[in-house]
C-alpha cells in the first residue's frame, strides 16, 4: 500500500499543469551540487562556481536536475557527468591513491560511453578536451578549492556560454533518457501488475531524521537471513525499475528539506500527500509544527481554517473524500522502520486532528499559545525540557493516536503526571496532556458501559472540562482544588516567600494524601489568621465546599488519580489567577 500510494503520487506529479511542481522524469534526480566547474568550448577551465547559499548558519548547495546516481556500495561506481571530487578530478582526500585512481578512471569509462553514442554534443566534447590537457594547479587560484580538498564535495560541468549543466544539455539527456529504459522484463511488479524489469538494488532514501547522512533504505535484502525461497536482493520484493525509481523519487521529495509536506515530531519524519491537490497537505506541518519565525501566526490560521473543513467538511482545494496518507519514518541502522501509515479521507482526517486540539484544550494564561505544538507537549515531558531525552517511539505513538482518534498511549499520561511530580508543578502542557489523556480513557470506559444493556447512563463518568468545574465530585480532583486553595492561603500570608507548601508536599499530596493533608489542614489555620476577616471566610467557604465532597483523605492515588489531582490543581490556580487579573484590572479603571 505504502509504495503504491507512493508510485500513485509520483504520477500525480509528473502531470502537474506546473512545470515548477513537476518530479524528475525517469533516469534523473535532483542533486544537491556544491560546486560546478566551468568551461570554455576548447575545455580550458573559466571558473570554478560555488552555487551554495547562507540558510541560518548553514552553507546549503543549490539542486539540479542531474543523471540518477548509482547505488553506492563499498566497490567503485561512478555517477555519469557528476559526482564527488574524488571521481570526478580523481583527488586524494582520504590518503587512498589507489582506491581514487579505479574511481576516477569508471568515471572517464562512463564519460567514454556515452561519449560514443553522443559525439557531436559540445559541451561533452569540451569534457574531453579538459580531461586530456588536466591540470589541477589551475584549481589553486580559486579560494574555494582547499575546501574541497578537505570535504570531497560532489561536482559537475557547465560550459561558460551555458545556463544549464552539460549533463542538462538536450543531447545528453536524451542518451541518458535511452539507457535508462528497460530492456528486457524478468518478473512481475508487485505495484503495478505488470511484466518488468526488477530492480536489484533501491535508491536510498534521504532526509529522515537521524539516519545515515548517505540514505538508508525501505526495501532492501542485504543478508540471507532477510531472503526467501533462494532469491537474492530485490527479488525478494520484485519492484520494476521505473516503479523503484518512482516511489523513491517521490518520497525523497516529500522529505526534503524546503518541503511544505513534512514535519519532524521526536524521532519521526512524518509526511502528508493525498491523490489529489488539497489545502491539509501544506496545512498539516503548520498545524503540528513549530510557530515559524517570520511567520509566527500561519499555525494558528492553519488549526482554524482545518477546525472550520472539519465542521463543514469543505475545503479551498480539494474534496472532503479526498483519500489522504499519512507516513511516520524513523531511523534504524542502514534501514528506515515505518513508525506508522495511516490512510483516511479528508474529512475524517480533519476531524480526528480537530478533536486531539479539543482534548487537549484547558484554561490557560493569557500569555500562553492558544494551540501547543506536539514538539512543546513533548519536551515537557522529557527531563529538562530536551528533545533529546523524550522517550524513543513516543513521538509516533502519539501521532498515530491523533491520527486513528484512538486513546493516547499510556506513557503520555504516566510522564505527565510524573514529570509534574518531579517538578511540583503540572504545566500548561502537562495539563493539557493530562486532560487530553483522562478524557479519552473516559471516553472509551463509557462507550464500553453504554454498550451494556444491563447498565443505564447513569454509570457513566463526568469528562473533565477545560476550566474548573465544582459539580466534579472525583476525590482527586478535590484534594487538587485543595491543595491549590491551601497554597493560595499561604502565599497571601506571606508574600514574596520563596518557596511555598507546591515545593515541600506536592508530590506526596497526590499520592498519598492522608500523609499530608491532616498537617496542611492544621497549617492553614495560622496562615488564615493574617488574612483580613472578610477574605479568611472567603477561603474557609471555599475549604468548607470542597471538603464537602470528601468523605476520607485515600491513603494512596494510582497513577490515573494522581493525574486528576494535577487537573484539580491546574484548574482551581487558573481561577485564581484569573480572579486577581479581574480585580487588577477593575482597580486600574477606577
Amino acid at each position: 500500500m505504502i509504495l503504491q500510494a507512493l508510485n500513485d503520487y509520483y504520477t500525480r506529479r509528473q502531470t502537474s499543469s506546473d512545470p515548477q511542481d513537476r518530479l524528475p522524469a525517469f533516469g534523473l534526480e535532483e542533486k544537491e551540487i556544491p560546486f560546478i566547474i566551468e568551461i570554455d568550448a576548447q575545455g580550458n577551465l573559466v571558473n570554478l562556481a560555488d552555487t551554495r547559499k547562507i540558510e541560518g548558519k548553514k552553507k546549503i548547495a543549490q539542486g539540479f536536475l542531474v543523471p540518477q546516481g548509482v547505488k553506492k556500495t563499498s566497490g567503485v561506481a561512478a555517477n555519469l557527468l557528476w559526482d564527488n571530487a574524488e571521481y570526478v578530478l580523481g583527488i586524494d582526500t582520504k590518503g587512498k591513491p589507489e582506491r581514487v585512481a579505479e574511481q576516477h578512471a569508471a568515471f572517464r569509462s562512463r564519460l567514454a560511453d556515452l561519449t560514443s553514442k553522443v559525439s557531436d554534443d559540445a559541451g561533452l566534447n569540451a569534457i574531453n578536451a579538459f580531461f586530456d590537457q588536466k591540470n589541477l594547479s589551475q584549481f589553486e587560484k580559486f579560494p574555494s578549492w582547499e575546501e574541497i580538498l578537505l570535504t570531497n564535495p560532489n561536482l559537475t560541468f557547465r560550459l561558460n556560454s551555458d545556463i544549464g549543466l552539460i549533463c542538462q544539455r538536450p543531447a545528453i539527456v536524451a542518451a541518458t533518457a535511452q539507457s535508462s529504459e528497460v530492456t528486457a522484463n524478468d518478473g512481475t511488479c508487485l505495484v503495478t501488475g505488470k511484466p518488468a524489469q526488477i530492480e536489484r538494488l533501491h535508491s536510498s532514501i534521504k532526509g529522515v531524521w537521524g539516519a545515515q547522512t548517505a540514505g538508508a533504505n525501505i526495501v532492501s535484502f542485504n543478508l540471507p537471513a532477510f531472503s526467501s525461497y533462494g532469491k537474492n536482493q530485490g527479488a525478494n520484493a520484485p519492484l520494476g525499475k521505473a516503479t523503484m525509481f518512482a516511489y523513491t523519487t517521490a518520497l525523497n521529495s516529500l522529505l526534503a528539506r524546503d518541503s511544505r509536506q513534512r514535519v519532524q515530531v521526536g524521532d519521526a519524519s512524518t509526511v502528508f500527500w493525498a491523490e489529489e491537490e488539497h489545502d491539509l497537505e501544506t496545512q498539516l506541518p503548520d498545524i503540528f509544527g513549530e510557530p515559524q519565525k517570520d511567520n509566527p501566526d500561519r499555525g494558528t490560521e492553519a488549526i482554524k481554517s482545518m477546525l472550520s473543513a472539519a465542521q463543514s467538511g469543505k475545503f479551498v482545494h480539494g474534496s472532503e473524500k479526498t483519500k489522504f496518507h499519512v507516513l511516520g519514518l524513523a531511523p534504524n541502522a542502514a534501514r528506515i522502520a515505518i513508525r506508522f501509515w495511516e490512510t483516511a479521507t479528508a474529512k475524517e482526517l480533519a476531524q480526528r486532528i480537530a478533536l486531539h486540539f479539543a482534548d487537549m484544550k484547558i484554561a490557560r494564561a493569557s500569555y500562553d499559545p492558544e494551540h501547543l505544538s506536539l514538539f512543546r507537549l513533548l519536551t515537557s515531558l522529557a527531563v529538562q525540557n530536551k528533545a533529546d531525552n523524550i522517550p524513543p517511539n513516543l513521538a509516533g505513538e502519539v501521532m498515530r493516536s491523533i491520527l486513528q482518534g484512538s486513546l493516547y498511549p499510556a506513557p503520555l499520561l504516566t510522564l505527565a503526571v510524573q514529570r509534574s511530580r518531579a517538578e511540583q508543578k503540572p504545566t500548561y502542557a502537562r495539563a493539557s496532556i493530562i486532560k487530553a489523556s483522562l478524557n479519552r480513557l473516559i471516553r472509551r470506559k463509557n462507550l464500553d458501559i453504554l454498550s451494556d444493556e444491563k447498565v443505564t447512563a447513569i454509570h457513566l463518568e463526568k469528562e473533565f472540562q477545560i476550566m474548573l468545574d465544582p459539580t466534579n465530585d472525583n476525590p482527586a480532583y478535590l484534594l487538587g482544588r485543595l491543595f491549590a486553595t491551601l497554597e493560595k492561603i499561604q502565599e497571601e500570608a506571606s508574600p514574596g516567600l520563596n518557596a511555598t507548601i507546591r515545593d515541600r508536599y506536592y508530590s506526596a499530596a497526590s499520592s498519598t494524601p492522608v500523609a499530608v493533608f491532616t498537617t496542611l489542614l492544621r497549617l492553614k489555620n495560622h496562615h488564615l489568621g493574617k488574612l483580613s476577616k472578610g477574605r479568611a471566610i472567603e477561603k474557609e467557604r471555599l475549604i468548607t465546599e470542597i471538603l464537602g465532597g470528601l468523605s476520607d483523605f485515600p491513603k494512596i492515588l494510582p497513577l490515573p488519580e494522581q493525574g486528576k489531582f494535577a487537573l484539580g490543581y491546574y484548574h482551581q490556580r487558573q481561577v485564581f489567577f484569573t480572579k486577581n487579573d479581574t480585580t487588577n484590572n477593575e482597580e486600574e479603571s477606577k
